[in-house]
């Protein structure tokens, strides 16, 4: 609001300024334009406001009400935060000066948070060792020539010779000019505030100090904070009991992190991130073998640690960092101990990824961690391997088994889903992937002892022999791949498919289902579990039911080696577009063509037509795009084929060429290349068979296209011609399938053209390995000429 006050008097200022109080109460925000002869008036009525202002925050400050956060997915709630930045991550790893990179990044994504309303406060370190590097200089250049060549000083002498207290008072006048520097690049001041342990301790101090705080906050000024070691450098003495209890009001303050705690609990901060040079927790110092990072730390955990060395840069160990979060976590402040050298650390903790260690008391968050269940993946895979193909089957069939003897325990969870899901109002094609019935169950069934049945040629089968010398055998032999990532949607039935074919190809599995099947899954994992116990492979597979994002599995790329989503198109290119270390294998659509040639059965083009679109509409290989030979717009089949269509219920859009043709008719697409999943189509016009090729290889998305002819020589040119996974002739596209094609049951399909191509049942989920058996063969033999080459193929046993 702007208000124009040239040529108002005093008497009715005064009257104009009590109704700007209220307004300004109301959180309106003012541009004033005044007369000489009252701006000093309007100046002390503008300061009276923003005191009134400042002091209304004050009182707040402890009155707050805190976001309640307890787990890593409720972070994004936190609006008030406490950022310490460690010696290690301000400094470069050189010691040489700062890394400016890193700290630029930094105050971006505090800028960014603090712009969008967020409460933001820096406690900062550095200023001993950005002022040690600026008086090593100083130093240096001041020697004599004859000291210089005298004595054999090193810069790392030199930094030495300086003393901390003098380092620090020329390093904090830098530091906070380049921090000043930084944030007005996104138009925000800051302000320094120095301050030392006695400040807490003293009633007076300590009062002003957070009066200080609360004003620059309410002026929307973030406040950077440092202990002011030119005059009291922190005392390395042992804490005192971290119970908030005594005249000292708790922690002791020794370095930045206990400093960063205090000032968090003390403003009622909901989030602080405690920045250093290392990944977070771990159970022992993270160069000893066996060390593990912890994601997630209670109370309970106290006792798992073992720490290491302080930092060599700061005065803070990671034994400081863990008292300071459980003080500040007991005082109902959350607690992240990340690497701030990580990009965009902040951004990915407020976004509830994985990021660092995250101090909590709720249990949700102290389920298995997700590495915990690959690395025990990776050893049950093992054990799946060495079983014989026999006890492999074994485990299928008795999945198989379960799902028909627990069928009500099965239909009984996934009555839970459904009624939720409808209480959500969940969409029908939704709802029938998530519905489970007994005739779902007994075909599950038969699909899985088909994969039983084939298990027994599939790992440590071998594909290649060959003699390379006299002695010299070399063997080719599959494998399982190692540990597979599934991440499916709202079909519980995925889940012992997939499991099965894990089982039989001896592979590590996670699982990771969409909520809306939570009750389902749960209760088909317990009958896996089961299954495998039976071969003492029961840690082989796991369904990850914690709260990480997605974004955390596909950064696994240490414990996971292939990740194959099942889903919509979106979740499939998310996945892609996420995963920039581990192999995707799948389809990001499934638009599949059906051409009916000139020499078509017209019937049978009605019947297959039918089926590859109303069969089951959502599925990935349903008809989305029918191209019809021009010829036959002379007769009534493109009649015959709307009417069919729309007695079925399908909305039709026409194709750019056959609208042309059309005076009226269904409304033209707005893309050839669209996946409906519903009970919608296009319909295109085509002139010949090469013109139905060069469609399906402009709009298609090699997933499945079919030719409906009775001209042999067509449909095997249109087979050999269309680049796509599956290509048929005179049947529906919905025999794209891995049951159909009698694999037992699909892990998903896959349209790359590398490795595994169309429906992957077990062997798509194989790579091989090479044994090579030799008496004491060594390469320099075939150099010198005492044994010669022979590549010889041999029979495969």
């Amino acid at each position: 609001m702007s208000m124009c006050l040239r040529g108002l008097g005093i008497a009715r200022g005064t009257l104009f300024w009590s109704r700007f109080h209220q307004l300004a109460k109301g959180g309106k925000n003012f541009s004033i334009v005044s007369s000489p002869g009252v701006g000093a008036y309007l100046t002390e009525q503008v300061a009276q406001v923003k005191r009134a202002s400042a002091n209304r925050t004050l009182h707040s400050i402890h009155d707050r009400t805190r976001a309640t956060i307890g787990e890593r997915s409720q972070l994004k709630e936190a609006r008030r935060m406490v950022v310490k930045l460690g010696s290690a991550v301000i400094t470069r790893e050189d010691e040489h000066g700062l890394a400016l990179g890193r700290l630029a990044s930094i105050v971006e994504q505090v800028a960014e948070y603090h712009v969008e309303g967020r409460e933001c406060i820096m406690v900062t370190s550095g200023a001993v060792a950005f002022g040690k590097q600026r008086l090593t200089q100083e130093l240096l250049m001041s020697m004599s020539m004859r000291e210089t060549l005298t004595t054999d000083h090193t810069r790392q002498d030199a930094g030495t010779m300086v003393e901390p207290r003098a380092a620090a008072a020329v390093g904090q006048s830098g530091l906070m000019s380049l921090y000043d520097a930084m944030f007005a690049q996104y138009g925000i001041k800051v302000a320094q505030v120095l301050v030392t342990e006695p400040d807490f301790y003293n009633e007076e101090t300590r009062r002003n100090l957070f009066s200080t705080l609360s004003e620059l906050i309410s002026l929307n000024i973030v406040p950077i904070i440092n202990t002011n070691d030119a005059v009291m450098p922190p005392m390395f003495v042992v804490d005192q009991e971290v119970s908030g209890q005594g005249k000292k009001k708790g922690i002791k303050i020794k370095d930045n992190d206990s400093l960063a705690a205090l000032l968090a609990a003390e403003i009622h901060a909901d989030l602080l991130i405690l920045m250093s040079d290392v990944d977070g927790i771990y159970n022992k110092p993270p160069w000893e073998a066996g060390a593990r990072l912890m994601h997630t730390y209670t109370s309970a955990d106290k006792n798992l640690i073992k720490f290491g060395q302080k930092s060599k840069v700061g005065t803070g160990g990671m034994d400081s960092k863990v008292t300071a979060a459980t003080w500040a976590l007991d005082r109902g402040v959350s607690v992240v101990i990340c690497n701030g050298t990580q990009e965009k650390a902040i951004k990915l903790i407020l976004t509830g990824r994985k990021v660092g260690t995250f101090f909590t008391e709720s249990t949700a968050e102290k389920a298995t961690p997700v590495e915990h269940l690959a690395e025990d993946a990776r050893t049950g895979s093992r054990v799946m391997q060495n079983l014989s193909a026999s006890d492999r089957a074994l485990c299928v069939n008795t999945l198989a088994d379960l799902l028909i003897s627990e069928q009500t325990k099965i239909l009984d969870a996934n009555k839970k889903d459904l009624e939720e899901a409808k209480k959500s109002g969940v969409a029908k094609p939704l709802l029938s992937r998530l519905s489970l019935t007994p005739a779902k169950l007994e075909s599950l069934a038969v699909g899985l002892k088909q994969i039983a049945d084939d298990s027994h040629r599939n790992v440590g089968r071998v594909i290649r022999r060959t003699k390379l010398a006299d002695g010299l055998e070399l063997k080719q032999v599959t494998v399982p791949i190692g540990v597979l990532l599934v991440i499916f949607e709202s079909r519980p039935d995925s889940l012992p498919q997939v499991a099965a074919l894990a089982m039989a190809s001896g592979n590590g599995l996670l699982l990771k289902g969409g909520k809306e099947a939570a009750h389902s899954n749960r209760a088909l994992m317990e009958l896996v579990k089961q299954a495998l116990g039976v071969v003492g492979g029961s840690k082989a597979i796991s369904l990850v039911s914690t709260r990480e994002e997605i974004g955390d599995l596909l950064s696994m790329d240490k414990h996971i080696d292939l990740i194959i989503p099942r889903g919509s198109s979106e979740l499939v290119r998310s996945i892609q577009e996420q995963s920039h270390h581990i192999p995707v294998m799948g389809h990001a659509e499934g638009i599949c063509h059906v051409f009916v040639d000139k020499e078509a059965n017209l019937e049978k083009a009605l019947k297959i037509i039918r089926d590859a679109k109303c069969d089951y509409p959502a599925a990935c290989n349903a008809m989305e795009t029918l191209l019809i030979h021009e010829d036959l717009l002379e007769g009534s089949f493109f009649a015959d084929v709307c009417n069919m269509l729309k007695r079925e219920g399908v909305k039709i859009n026409s194709g750019p060429i056959l609208n042309q043709q059309l005076t009226f008719g269904p409304p033209q697409a707005k893309s050839m290349k669209h996946e409906y999943g519903a009970l919608e189509c296009t319909i295109e016009v085509v002139k010949d068979l090469e013109a139905a090729i060069d469609h399906v290889h402009t709009y298609g998305s090699g997933h499945t296209d079919v030719i409906v002819t009775e001209n042999e020589k067509s449909a095997r040119y249109f087979q050999s011609h269309v680049d796509s996974a599956c290509v048929f002739h005179n049947a529906s596209s919905r025999f794209a399938d891995g049951f159909r094609f009698g694999l037992g049951a699909e892990v998903g399909i896959s349209t790359a053209r590398i490795h595994a191509r169309g429906p992957v049942g077990v062997e798509g989920l194989l790579t091989t390995k090479w044994i090579l058996d030799g008496v004491d063969h060594a390469a320099a033999d075939f150099s010198d000429g005492s044994r010669k080459w022979i590549h010889e193929s041999l029979p495969i046993e």
